[in-house]
């Protein structure tokens, strides 16, 4: 198991939008995988859902503990935690 602190730097935070950005991410590259995210008041979310994450309603400056378990642990920890870190800008400029 691969575990990384990710702190929201998204003005919004995660929103609908970066929550389906990052969960097709994970459907779509790492399929095989397990990914939890822990929260500072102790709770455990898995990421099998959009509405799991947005449930957390994290802000920007929030931070939380992301947790892989995989085939590509390393790969997926640094590719789903540099989401979490995206400034998303919608639509695109």
């Amino acid at each position: 198991m691969q575990e990384r602190i990710v702190t929201i730097r998204n003005n919004a935070g995660i929103h609908c939008r970066p929550s389906s950005v990052i969960l097709s991410t994970i459907k779509k590259e790492f399929p095989d995988h397990r990914f939890q995210l822990l929260t500072a008041d102790g709770a455990v979310t898995e990421l099998d859902s959009i509405l799991s994450l947005i449930s957390l309603a994290m802000s920007k400056g929030t931070s939380a503990v992301l947790q892989v378990e995989g085939i590509d642990e390393e790969l997926a920890i640094r590719r789903i935690g540099d989401l979490f870190e995206y400034e998303f800008d919608f639509p695109p400029r």
